[in-house]
């Protein structure tokens, strides 16, 4: 019961964010006087609407996104008037756009005139379809803020919670030994005589504050003796360690470095053989601007990775490949891990399952905004690229003393659209196959 009430409470966050995500259009779109006949939350059958004024409210059947319809989406071919019949196109991508022209004006009635989409300034045409996405984005921003500020976040301190007594050369992964034999060689961190709850303070007269300060130089020093202080009991204490050098996994930014079939990419670096003490910490709302800017810039990193990412998901699907913890997931997935989060113990107590949840969803969100963002048609990103360059070829033609170029003709593009469509389709249906087949595995 636990599982099924995490997948359907995910199931109704996904729903509420695309539907907020339309608002972000459909509210700036009717304050500028744009006709909005429908705003549907899914695709497919409508399982139910109502209309109210001029705008068909509605649900589908598919809760793979939304939209907002709005007459006048594309302009109409240089010299002819909205609604009139066209003579017809010889070319396949002429006869595509003429079809998107009809179609965007099918709805359009007498006294719409100034009420279509094209007509708007440029400005306007960027509010409306940066409505959306900032909407994701408000949305991840609250979210996120209550967590660090309310919750606090994960932190990694110097202070050691453990001290490997030795170290297996023959495991695959040559991590420390958790149990050791005679003919184990001791740890360098055992040999140097660190204990469990001393504080790393000093490390070759450096000063350290963290355990990725502390991680980072004992990785790059090698196998050079590290003069390393520590305080211990109220005291400190100057000790030497001899660490060694071991292939171990990349890290970067804090994260482990993962190749296209999911696998660690591994390095040879120092290695000591103790771990820092991870705890919980609020933070300030001063640092709430620095920590989400990291996760935008991680996530737009992330989205960039998707075409590197997907070979690894095909491989996982169709091979023996482990998928990649960090990488994309269908709503299938998340629904999954949604259930996995609510109904088991190991993802630790009540209260930090309910913030695995709502940081969840918090992702989901940052991703929607991300991914909205690339300048690539069906999406809002193309949309506001093609106003960006009507700006331009407009200021252009005032420089040069030109007439009004008009409107950009984003019909033009509508091939590429349905072809980034398609591929929008195929990566969907790998990612639902992975997700069923193949899940990703958080424990």
């Amino acid at each position: 019961m636990l599982f099924l009430l995490g997948v359907i409470l995910m199931v109704l966050a996904i729903g509420a964010s695309i539907a907020l995500h339309e608002i972000g259009h459909l509210v700036p779109a009717k304050k500028f006087g744009v006709r909005v006949p429908q705003y549907m939350v899914g695709f497919g059958p409508t399982l139910w609407s109502r209309t109210k004024g001029e705008t068909e409210y509605g649900v589908k059947a598919i809760p793979l996104g939304g939209y907002i319809r709005m007459i006048g989406m594309y302009p109409p071919k240089p010299g002819q008037e909205p609604g009139t019949m066209r003579t017809a196109s010889t070319g396949r991508i002429s006869q595509l756009a003429d079809e998107a022209r009809a179609m965007s004006f099918e709805e359009v009635r007498p006294g719409d005139d100034g009420r279509m989409f094209y007509q708007l300034p440029v400005r306007k045409k960027i509010i409306i379809m940066l409505g959306g996405p900032m909407m994701n984005l408000a949305i991840a921003l609250a979210v996120f803020t209550g967590i660090f500020t309310l919750h606090g976040i994960a932190v990694t301190t110097p202070t050691l919670s453990s001290v490997s007594e030795c170290v297996d050369f023959t495991r695959a992964d040559q991590q420390a030994a958790q149990e050791c034999t005679d003919d184990m060689q001791r740890s360098p961190a055992n040999a140097a005589g660190l204990l469990p709850g001393d504080t790393i303070t000093r490390i070759d007269g450096r000063d350290v504050e963290t355990w990725e300060e502390v991680r980072t130089a004992i990785r790059d020093n090698g196998d050079a003796p590290l003069a390393i202080t520590v305080e211990r009991d109220g005291q400190r204490q100057q000790l030497t360690a001899e660490p060694i050098v071991l292939d171990l996994p990349k890290i970067e930014d804090g994260q482990y470095v993962t190749d296209v079939r999911g696998e660690y990419v591994t390095e040879q670096v120092g290695f000591l053989g103790a771990s820092g003490t991870r705890e919980v910490q609020q933070q300030p709302i001063t640092a709430v601007p620095g920590l989400f800017g990291d996760m935008l810039v991680d996530t737009f990193d992330l989205v960039l990775q998707i075409p590197e990412k997907m070979v690894g998901i095909w491989h996982a699907a169709f091979g023996d490949a482990d998928r990649d913890p960090n990488g994309p997931m269908s709503v299938v997935g998340v629904g999954r891990v949604a259930g996995e989060v609510t109904s088991s113990d190991a993802f630790g107590t009540g209260q930090e399952r309910a913030v695995m949840l709502v940081s969840l969803v918090g992702s989901l969100n940052l991703m929607l905004f991300a991914f909205n963002m690339l300048p690539l048609l069906p999406l809002d990103g193309g949309h506001v690229a093609g106003a960006i360059w009507e700006a331009l070829k407009r200021g252009w033609a005032r420089v040069r003393g030109r007439p009004d170029p008009g409107p950009v003709d984003v019909a033009k593009a509508l091939p590429l659209a349905y072809g980034v469509a398609l591929v929008f389709i195929a990566m969907t249906v790998l990612l639902i196959y992975a997700d069923l087949v193949a899940p990703v595995q958080l424990t």
